[in-house]
This record gives C-alpha cells, structure tokens and sequence, in this order.
C-alpha cells in the first residue's frame, strides 16, 4: 500500500504547502514532503486558521489646549488588523538603535516636542528652588559666607522658570485650528448638499451640533488660553486675560476628567483582550493539534499578547499623567492654600516626565520605521 485515503479526502497529489492561513477551515490538508499520508478532515483536531487580531491602537486623547496637555495624544479609527500590523511593527523596530541625541533633535523640530522639552526644564528648576531657598534663608540668619551669590542664583532660576511658562504659553498660540479643523471636516459632506450661502451657514451649526462635546471643549478651551496668553503679552487688558485664564482652567479639569473616564474604559476593554488570548494561549498549549499547527497559532497569539502589554503599558502612563493634571488644576481651581506650592511642583515635573516619555517613544519608534525603511 503505497498510500492511505480516506472518504472524502482530496487526491494524495494535492499539495496544501502554505496554505495554512489561507483559511481552508476544515477542508484544509497536510502535505509531508516524505510521506503521501494525509490528516483525515473528519478527524477531532483539524487544521485551524489563525484568529484574525482584534487589538486596536489605542487612543489616548486628552481633550484640552492648557499648556499642560499632551496635544499629540490623537487618533482616528481605523482597521483592527491594519493597527495591529502597525503596532507589531513598531514592537518590533523598538529594538532598533536609534540615537538619543536624533530622537531629541526631531522633538525640538515641533513646537509640541519643545513644549514638553521646555516643561520638563521648567519644572525641574522649580523642583530645585523647592528645596534650596529654605537652605538659603538659613544660611542669611547664619551670616555664611557666599549668600550673596546664592540669593543671585535663586533670582536668576525663578526669573528663568516664569520665563519658560511663557515661553510654553507662547508656543502653544492657535491651537484651535485642530479642533477647528476636525468641525469644519466633518462638514464638508453638508457643505456639498448645500445651496446658497445662508444654507451653508446652517450647515456649519447643525455640524457644531453633532460635534462630540469634548471636540467643542477643545476649541473653547484653546481660545481661551490664546486671550489669556494676549493678555500677559500686553495686547489685552489684565481683567480680561484673567477671566480667559479661569475660564480655561475649567475646561481643562472637566477635559481631564473626560479623559480619565476614556482612559479607564480603554484599559477595562484591554484587560479583556489581554484573558481572552491568555486564555487562547492556554487552550492551544492543551489541544492535540500537531505540533506544527499549534507553533504558528501560539506564535501569532504570542505576539499579540505582547502588542496588548505594550499598550496597556503606555495607557497607565497616561492615566498617571491625567492624575497629576487634575491636582495641578485643582489646587489653582479651588484655590488650595495648604501645601500648594510643593504639591504643585511634584505633580507638574511629574506630568512632565510623563508626557516627555511618551513623546519620546513615539518619535523613537517613527525614525526606527524610517531606519528600517
């Protein structure tokens, strides 16, 4: 007998090489270069076809222009499989030696990349004068020697970090246009229905109707940090850029908020994700399949286990970031006395590591993409 076959069973020269995710489902055969013998297909343990992804990337948008956000926190929705295919890519290219010294030149080229940079420097000097102005007023009481010069320095430090804050407000001018910008792309398609210029004004407000309110939040938010910003500049009057500057730190605690409600459902949805392929791991370790099979399914549900980590890794930095915020905006909200000035300081150079560390990765993993490329 030079070959068995079964009922049913495709000709022993059918070759099935490479077609194993090719998704013959149970027809599906195996093909052994030194052997004719073929899997029955009404056997207990079929060929199977991988499960197609289900990760997303996730979307960590805060809503808000105040200085303090992270502004390139954005997404749109997109394929499942395509994202996942992206961030296994960019799991993959992470391993790629990139120099620290590029990744921080294509962050100083965006104004957002010089926002975090120049946060990061500004808190740091804060955190410093936190603890050495109390070690200064000790030393004035002593009579030590170089007093003088230290009461120099501190001068110098607040007057540099009061001009970072302005430099951060400064930079982060028109940022309306990108909430603006996604209101008026969602009314292009009533704009083309649209037949007189009365029309097309309606349409623009029956589109701000449908806007998502945190979208709306966003760009009042962002107009009032630019007429608090005129105001410190002189063009506007100190009354008015005061009310501005209030006005805005209330939409940033309601968008903060808005964000930590988005950021627990995300990492509720991902913990899901994370059991349900650990449980597909576990089922696939005990299955009789061959052991060809089960390599490639544990390979695939392997490297999506690994895709799902590296998200919720970054979603519980942002979470962590979107905490700090919210102190850092209550303590000025309700005018908190106690402790302000430390708590304040903690959680701002807090938010700005943070925020840094995630803007970081992300410029890392784009030159390694165009490295690789």
């Amino acid at each position: 007998m030079s070959h068995i076959s079964f009922p049913g069973a495709p000709s022993a020269s059918t070759s099935h090489d490479g077609q194993f995710f090719g998704g013959h489902g149970v027809g599906g055969g195996f093909s052994d270069g030194s052997s004719s013998f073929q899997m029955n297909p009404l056997s207990s343990h079929p060929p199977r076809t991988p499960r197609p992804s289900n990760v997303s990337s996730s979307v960590h948008h805060v809503y808000g222009g105040q200085i303090y956000e992270d502004k390139t926190e954005t997404g749109s929705v997109a394929d499942d499989t395509e994202l996942a295919e992206e961030d296994a890519e960019a799991t993959r290219l992470s391993a790629t030696v990139i120099r620290k010294e590029r990744v921080l030149q294509d962050m100083l080229l965006t104004s957002n990349g010089r926002d975090k940079v120049f946060k990061l420097i500004q808190y740091s000097i804060r955190l410093y004068l936190l603890f050495h102005i109390p070690l200064t007023r000790s030393r004035l009481l002593k009579n030590k020697p170089r007093v003088a010069w230290e009461a120099e320095l501190v001068k110098r430090l607040n007057s540099t970090a009061s001009g970072m804050s302005f430099t951060r407000k400064f930079l982060l001018l028109f940022n309306w246009l990108s909430p603006l910008n996604t209101i008026t792309a969602q009314q292009t398609t009533h704009l083309s229905s649209a037949k007189s210029t009365s029309n097309a004004s309606k349409t623009f407000l029956q589109t701000l109707l449908y806007t998502p309110p945190p979208v709306l939040l966003e760009l009042v938010q962002a107009i009032a940090d630019d007429v608090s910003t005129l105001s410190l500049m002189g063009m506007l009057g100190k009354r008015t850029g005061d009310r501005a500057g209030r006005f805005a730190d209330w939409c940033w605690f309601f968008a903060t908020l808005v964000g930590l409600v988005e950021n627990g459902v995300e990492r509720q949805v991902m913990g899901y994700r994370e059991r349900e392929v650990e449980s597909r791991l576990y089922i696939e370790s005990m299955a009789g399949a061959t052991a060809k099979s089960a390599g490639k399914l544990s390979k695939h549900d392997e490297k999506e286990l690994s895709i799902l980590h590296r998200q919720s890794y970054w979603l519980e930095v942002t979470r962590a970031k979107l905490a700090m915020d919210l102190i850092f905006v209550s303590y000025d909200l309700f005018k908190i006395k106690r402790g302000s000035k430390s708590v304040k300081t903690f959680a701002g150079l807090t938010s700005a590591i943070l925020s840094f560390s995630k803007l970081y990765d992300r410029h890392r993993t784009t030159l390694a993409k165009v490295k690789v490329a």
